[in-house]
């Protein structure tokens, strides 16, 4: 077995232990920590910007890597999806995803650096969370990037990477199908796991506490003072007949 087979048939096991103990650590004695520490009230006008830029951004290019990594290629050839069509059908709108976060990051460091308040409250592990973050989604686009230009020649992950992902689930490492993928990938994945690894002890840790709930809960009926006085005087008034 190569160093490269070792390399992705353990090191995956190691990120997610770190982030799984590090989830339950933070959880358990840092509470009041686990938070964004919302920066709003010092600025709102760029904020309202960058924060959807980057949120939905990312949650179009999180839905992107979940269809590409979990769904065999099989399946899709099976309802009649060819590679080609795949391809394209994944590059425009993850190129498209791509840039909308990767300005959106940019957004909030530039907002974050100056606004005086805010670069007040960032932290050196802020610093470092968004050095990391903003190298894997330039790593990340860079390597869709170089699969779009490259069309059909470009490399199929779905041979390589996605297997490898899948069998890290299944505790059944395929470290040589990770091995044999280019090198961009070996760098996306890599600073990818670097940035799980951290996750728990930076603000980023907010997004498992994100308010789900919020999508099925009944409306709330809101109504200012006078509406409400006027409804009461209504209220209390006689009704007339009508026809």
């Amino acid at each position: 077995m190569s160093a490269g087979e070792i390399y992705w048939s353990i090191v995956p096991y190691v990120t997610l232990a770190v982030l799984i103990v590090g989830t339950w650590w933070r959880y358990r004695y840092d509470k009041f920590g686990w938070t964004t520490r919302s920066s709003q009230l010092y600025e709102g006008r760029m904020l309202r910007v960058a924060s959807p830029l980057f949120h939905f951004g990312m949650l179009v290019v999180l839905i992107g890597h979940i269809i590409g990594l979990l769904i065999p290629e099989s399946w899709t050839e099976a309802v009649g999806i060819s590679e080609h069509m795949y391809h394209w059908g994944a590059a425009v709108p993850g190129v498209i995803a791509g840039v909308a976060t990767l300005l959106g990051v940019g957004l909030l460091i530039y907002r974050r650096r100056t606004t005086g308040p805010v670069f007040s409250a960032t932290t050196l592990n802020d610093k470092v969370m968004y050095v990391v973050l903003v190298a894997a989604i330039v790593a990340g686009l860079a390597t869709t990037m170089i699969g779009a230009v490259e069309g059909n020649e470009a490399h199929n992950y779905r041979e390589t990477v996605s297997p490898w992902f899948r069998s890290i689930w299944i505790l059944q490492p395929d470290g040589a199908a990770m091995a044999e993928a280019p090198l961009s990938f070996h760098i996306h994945v890599t600073i990818a796991l670097v940035l799980f690894a951290i996750w728990p002890f930076t603000r980023l840790v907010h997004a498992f506490s994100a308010p789900i709930q919020y999508l099925f809960r009944p409306y709330i009926v809101y109504r200012s003072r006078d509406e409400a006085q006027r409804g009461e005087l209504i209220g209390s008034q006689p009704h007339r007949r009508g026809w």
